[in-house]
């Protein structure tokens, strides 16, 4: 329990004031980034301060937050999580994520020089799309790791909206080490109502067993 509230005042502290990362690994502090491309109403910001929340009830220094001030349904959103050992100072945006997770695949489209902007060599890239990971790999031109899973149909079937967040974050469970996928499910158990809480956790646990993990 005191953990758990010594979590919660970290993640408080430092969603608002932020943290610091640059990249997997400097100075041997653990160090991940990651930048969320979604349209507004999918809730792309909510799964960001959820991953942030989760690494935080694991000890770690976090940060969450949009690109702007208020979602606007339907245009694009970015959304941004830090996560590290150490304190975090960066405030900036993230320009060089280790991980992009892609909730709305149009945007590969419509917008694909700005999703996958940055993204280091070795990063890894979740989308939300029911095309296999070669596929993506080889349409995006991506040597990375790709995690895909068709979240949209999830979150219909299971929440009757294509509220994509929390399944797709059952695929970022799949590729992220840290947090665990058992410290995201506290969080979302912990954030929603019971009965909204249990559909969530149904879409994110069906997600995270249909998320398939390939490459080129």
């Amino acid at each position: 329990m005191t953990a758990h509230i010594e979590a919660r005042k970290k993640l408080k502290a430092y969603l608002s004031i932020g943290v610091l990362l640059k990249g997997l690994k400097i100075e041997g502090c653990m160090l991940i980034e990651v930048r969320w491309h979604g349209r507004g109403g999918q809730g792309a910001v909510t799964a960001a301060e959820i991953l942030a929340s989760a690494a935080a009830l694991e000890g770690k220094w976090v940060q969450a937050f949009p690109s702007f001030g208020a979602e606007r349904r339907g245009a694009p959103v970015q959304a941004y999580t830090r996560i590290s050992e150490k304190l975090i100072l960066d405030r900036s945006f993230i320009y060089e994520p280790d991980i992009v997770v892609v909730l709305d695949e149009s945007l590969l489209n419509a917008d694909r020089s700005n999703v996958l902007m940055g993204l280091k060599p070795n990063g890894k890239l979740v989308v939300n799309s029911s095309r296999e990971p070669h596929v993506l790999a080889n349409m995006l031109r991506f040597n990375g790791d790709v995690a895909a899973v068709d979240a949209t149909s999830i979150a219909i079937e299971v929440l009757g909206v294509p509220i994509v967040n929390t399944a797709i974050l059952g695929a970022v469970a799949r590729i992220i080490d840290t947090p665990r996928k058992e410290s995201i499910i506290e969080v979302m158990k912990k954030k929603f109502p019971p009965t909204v809480a249990e559909k969530n956790l149904k879409a994110f646990t069906i997600a995270y067993d249909r998320t398939i993990i390939g490459r080129l």
